[in-house]
């Protein structure tokens, strides 16, 4: 993982772990077989940041060049497949799961944006893709609604994570102070939108106008 120190790359593994298995919880939901479900862990834990490395000219892609990283989101994915059954309410972990993928990957995708030259609001976005884009192929190939899409708080939690940490890397605080903060904002949203069933206004239709002139 060129030009990330190992703190950095302890969150790029956690991420790819947590990612890899929710994309598996969302396969047995399906009731895939474990080609599929590693095939939708892989999909979920390098999808963002595959984007992310393309929109920054970065190549080869980060999980081309290290082996382990599919091979830790495939044991992951997995796991899930055999021990998915004892989980009652595997939408629920599924979503704490994707929850606490967000977060990691939020800022993670904002620092690697950093690293290679991006500009601050830049990074910000780059953040947010690394943090939604997986979870967005991912449901799109299983046949589901995505998450983003939903009357849920989500990219914003993304969002709010990634701007958390760049501001607080521009202050300039110390990156470990950013990087906990950032994930902490991230997650702290996205599960008080879980726990208290949070959402945006959306919008509602009104009735046409009735225009006088019209036959």
């Amino acid at each position: 993982m060129g030009g990330l120190d190992t703190a950095l790359q302890v969150l790029d593994l956690l991420g790819i772990a947590v990612f890899a298995a929710s994309g598996a919880l969302v396969a047995s939901r399906k009731q895939l077989d474990a080609v599929g479900f590693v095939l939708i862990g892989m999909i979920t834990g390098f999808g963002g940041g595959t984007i992310r490395d393309l929109l920054l000219g970065r190549t080869p892609l980060f999980w081309l060049k290290q082996p382990e990283l599919p091979a830790i989101a495939a044991a992951a994915a997995l796991v899930v497949f055999f021990f998915a059954h004892l989980i009652e309410s595997r939408f629920k972990a599924l979503l704490w799961a994707d929850a606490l993928g967000m977060a990691l990957f939020a800022v993670l995708g904002a620092e690697i944006a950093l690293i290679g030259g991006a500009q601050p609001w830049a990074a910000v976005l780059l953040g947010t893709v690394t943090a939604t884009a997986g979870g967005i192929i991912r449901d799109v190939v299983c046949d589901e609604l995505p998450l983003i899409l939903r009357k849920e708080i989500y990219i914003t939690a993304a969002a709010a994570a990634a701007f958390a940490y760049v501001a607080l890397r521009l202050a300039p605080l110390p990156r470990d102070v950013a990087l906990l903060a950032g994930i902490a904002l991230g997650f702290g949203i996205r599960g008080a939108a879980i726990w208290r069933g949070w959402s945006l206004p959306a919008f509602k239709p009104r009735p046409a106008r009735d225009y006088p002139d019209r036959r």
